[in-house]
């Protein structure tokens, strides 16, 4: 019994031995694995735009736990033999992928020719990578390309050092506002390499816990800096948000409050802009109770800056109500007006002039999708197109001008191309011919409820989780 007590306590210290003099390769491994991770949850959290650097950073900082973590005993004891096996194969690559890691971590962060020396230093790191796993692979051999790796690991802490401590290049070739707390941390981790590579020549003792220590430190200030730079960036986009928002209410005060009080005419008018701001244009030029014109446009492109030529042509409309009786000449007036401005962008346009105390309407356009007039007295739909060219081709053109008599029950329908091109889930767009038909099988509805319907009838003709494709207005009068 005491001969065995003995034996149980000689392998009870011979184990704690053991694992005092791996601890803190245990504990430092873990470190790195459990940094990898929460920059992994972090980047997962936040889902904007620059969380790429906390992945690569994960990354970095992952394998290169993994990698300590590999090399303890204590470790490979309590895994399967599976992985034992599988140890060598996964240290190689994780020791050479390491610098690919980080190669892609600093990528984020720079511009210019650094950025391209980096871009070229990657193509490299890859193809080192891939070279030491293959030769690792025929021959065994673990270290064969590890002198190249180190002096690409060197070349790169160089550039960053450099970089970073010339404050001309930093502002040049950097992302980063700050950054003293990456130069600090870059300029202890280089100052504990430079050390290990001298006092190892000369025998001295260099605990590893010090390189382990300076690793730290620079993934540390790696990741405080981008921290830094995604909370800049998170405050920008909030900031540009703020402003498409206000952009947003200044662009529906421009357009018509309410639509025209116009004899003998139901007018409903929707607008449904795909972003915040739309490139979507529609105004009322009412004259008196029997006589109005309405005006539609559709600028090319989205977002901002078709906004603001939308803006342009709410300014420009109101130097054309002396000749809203001449649907040519409104078009004509509008296309010089706004020729000089649209720099590249076209706008498509209709305008319809109605005369309820004659009976009458004319029409005419620039490049826009037909006017839809339904006619009650033969329930006949007509597609009317009287197009000239679109706005921004040419500083002048001509536009013909149809003669349309309409009668008790007949309804018209100005759109934007809006509502005819969302596609389906198998890329066929809603198309004319199913916008006809919903004109024809919704007579009984008022203006406004079928402009609901035909707005119903578009989303529901898109996959659920597709957004809005185009921005969308739409103007229903019809004749009581």
């Amino acid at each position: 019994m005491v001969g065995g007590d003995q034996a149980a306590m000689s392998a009870e210290t011979e184990v704690v031995s053991l694992l005092r003099g791996q601890l803190a390769d245990i504990i430092s491994g873990t470190f790195f694995v459990l940094i990898g991770l929460i920059a992994f949850s972090i980047a997962a959290i936040r889902r904007r735009g620059g969380v790429r650097v906390l992945v690569w950073l994960g990354l970095w900082s992952a394998m290169f736990g993994v990698n300590q973590l590999a090399y303890s005993p204590a470790i490979v004891e309590a895994l399967p033999h599976s992985f034992v096996t599988a140890r060598p194969l996964l240290s190689v690559s994780f020791t050479y992928l390491i610098i690919v890691a980080a190669a892609l971590a600093f990528l984020e962060l720079t511009l210019g020719i650094l950025r391209r020396f980096l871009q070229l230093h990657l193509i490299v790191d890859v193809a080192v990578t891939v070279a030491a796993i293959g030769w690792f692979l025929i021959s065994g051999s673990e270290s064969a390309f590890l002198t190249c790796q180190q002096l690409l690991a060197v070349l790169i802490l160089l550039a960053l050092l450099v970089t970073l401590s010339v404050p001309k290049l930093s502002r040049r070739f950097l992302v980063l506002s700050r950054h003293r707390v990456l130069t600090i941390g870059t300029l202890i981790f280089s100052a504990e390499a430079l050390w290990v590579n001298i006092a190892r020549p000369l025998r001295f003792p260099v605990p590893a816990i010090y390189s382990s220590l300076a690793f730290a430190v620079l993934l540390l200030s790696f990741g405080y800096v981008a921290m830094d730079m995604i909370g800049a960036n998170e405050r920008r986009l909030l900031s540009i948000d703020k402003e498409l928002e206000i952009a947003r209410q200044l662009q529906f005060s421009i357009l018509p409050g309410s639509p025209p009080e116009v004899r003998n005419l139901r007018i409903a008018a929707t607008y449904k802009p795909m972003t915040a701001v739309a490139g979507d244009f529609y105004e009322f030029l009412a004259m008196d109770e029997h006589r109005a014109g309405f005006l539609i446009a559709d600028v090319s492109g989205h977002g901002v800056p078709a906004a603001l030529i939308a803006s342009m042509i709410k300014v420009a409309a109101q130097s054309v109500n002396g000749c809203a009786h001449d649907p040519a000449e409104v078009l004509r007036r509008l296309g010089s007006i706004l020729s000089s401005h649209l720099r590249g962008q076209f706008v498509s346009a209709a305008y319809l002039w109605m005369d309820t105390a004659v009976g009458t309407a004319l029409y005419s356009a620039a490049g826009h999708p037909p006017l839809l007039r339904w006619r009650k007295a033969d329930a006949s739909l007509t597609r009317i197109e009287s197009n000239g060219l679109l706005w921004g081709v040419m500083p002048e053109s001509d536009y013909p001008v149809c003669n349309i008599p309409f009668a008790p029950g007949d309804r018209f329908l100005l759109y934007t191309d809006g509502v005819t091109e969302p596609e389906n889930a198998a890329g066929e767009a809603f198309g004319d011919r199913r916008l006809e038909q919903i004109v024809r099988d919704n007579q009984s509805r008022t203006a406004s409820e079928f402009s609901q319907r035909l707005l119903a009838e578009v989303r529901a003709w898109q996959p659920a989780s597709r957004a809005q494709q185009d921005d969308i207005t739409l103007i229903v009068i019809d004749v009581v």
